[in-house]
C-alpha cells in the first residue's frame, strides 16, 4: 500500500509540472509576418568546393646535370616560347665533347689503317693464288693468306662500326650542350622558380623541375569535387557560380566543361572531379585559390 501511494504521488507531481509548462507557454503572443507576393528566380544547385588552376601548366626541367650559371626569369615573369630561362655551366660538357670528338678522330684513323691492312692482305692473297696455281707455293701458305685477308676485312668492318659509335657519342654530347640552355616551350607566366644561381642541378632518373609556367592566366578553370550522390545531375555546359575568400562579396561565373570519370575515394567518400571554365580578364583570380562552387542544374526564372 505504501509503494502505491508513492507511485501515485510521483504521477501527480509530473502531471502538475506538465500542466504548469503548458499554462506558461500559452502566455506568448502569436505574431504574423506578411509580405507582398513577388516574382523571382528559383535555382536548383549542387554545392562543391574546388581549386582554381591554370588551363595549361608546364613544368620546365633539365635533362643534364650542372650548376646554374644564370637566370633570365623570375616569379611572375611573362615569357614567350623559346625564350631563355636559365643557363647551366657547360664546362664539364664541353670537356666531354672534346673527348668524344678526339675518340671519333681516332676511330676514323683506325678505319684508314684497317683499309690499308686489308689492301695489303688482298695483294698478298692474289700473289699467293698465282704462285699456288703454278705449284710454287704450299697449300698451307695459301690458306694463311686467305685467313689473313678475311681477318683484315672483319677488322675494317669493326673499325667502321667504331666510327659510327664515336659519331653518335659526338652527337649526344652536342645535344647535351644544347640542353645547358633552358628555354620555355610555351607562352605564359612563371608561377614558380625552384632554383637560384650557383645551385647544382642533378638530373638522374628524373628531370628536376626548375620552373612552372602557366599558359594563360586570363582563362582559368576550377577543379571541383562533386559528391557521387549529385554527380548524376551535373552535365557539361551547365552554368556555375563560385566565391573565393579573397573577394567575399563577389560572385564569379563559369561553365561546366568536363565531368571526369575517374572516381576519387577519400575516407570512404567518393567524389568526381568536375572542370569549370572561368574567364579571368582582369587576372584578379589566381591559381591555387579555394572556390566554393554552386553548379546550377535547373532553374526557373520569374516565377
Amino acid at each position: 500500500m505504501r509503494r502505491s501511494y508513492v507511485l501515485i504521488g510521483a504521477a501527480v507531481v509530473v502531471l502538475g509540472v506538465a500542466g504548469l509548462l503548458v499554462w506558461r507557454g500559452g502566455d506568448g503572443d502569436v505574431r504574423y509576418v506578411t509580405a507582398p507576393v513577388t516574382r523571382g528566380d528559383v535555382l536548383d544547385v549542387v554545392g562543391a568546393t574546388g581549386t582554381l588552376q591554370a588551363v595549361t601548366t608546364v613544368q620546365v626541367g633539365s635533362q643534364v646535370s650542372g650548376t646554374i650559371q644564370s637566370l633570365n626569369a623570375d616569379f611572375n615573369s611573362v615569357v614567350r616560347k623559346g625564350q631563355v630561362l636559365a643557363r647551366l655551366d657547360p664546362s664539364l660538357l664541353q670537356a666531354r665533347l672534346g673527348q668524344v670528338q678526339a675518340a671519333l678522330v681516332s676511330a676514323q684513323a683506325n678505319v684508314e689503317r684497317s683499309r690499308a691492312t686489308l689492301e695489303d692482305a688482298r695483294q698478298k692473297l692474289a700473289r699467293a693464288q698465282t704462285l699456288s696455281a703454278e705449284g710454287l707455293l704450299p697449300q698451307a701458305d695459301l690458306e694463311t693468306s686467305r685467313a689473313t685477308h678475311a681477318e683484315s676485312a672483319a677488322q675494317l668492318k669493326a673499325s667502321q662500326a667504331a666510327v659510327t659509335q664515336a659519331a653518335a657519342n659526338v652527337r649526344q654530347a652536342q645535344v647535351d650542350m644544347t640542353h645547358t640552355v633552358i628555354t620555355t616551350p610555351i607562352d605564359g607566366v612563371v608561377v614558380a622558380r625552384n632554383v637560384d644561381v650557383g645551385q647544382t642541378v642533378a638530373a638522374s632518373l628524373q628531370a628536376p623541375v626548375l620552373f612552372v609556367i602557366a599558359n594563360d592566366l586570363s582563362r582559368l578553370q576550377v577543379s571541383a569535387s562533386i559528391d557521387e550522390a549529385d554527380v548524376g545531375r551535373v552535365r557539361a555546359g551547365q552554368e556555375a557560380t563560385f566565391r573565393v575568400d579573397a573577394f567575399p562579396n563577389e560572385v564569379f561565373t563559369g561553365t561546366v566543361e568536363q565531368v571526369r570519370l575517374q572516381p576519387i575515394t577519400l575516407q570512404n567518400v567518393v567524389t568526381y572531379t568536375t572542370i569549370i571554365g572561368v574567364n579571368n580578364p582582369g587576372q584578379r583570380l589566381m591559381p591555387g585559390m579555394t572556390a566554393t562552387v554552386s553548379v546550377i542544374v535547373d532553374r526557373r526564372d520569374a516565377v
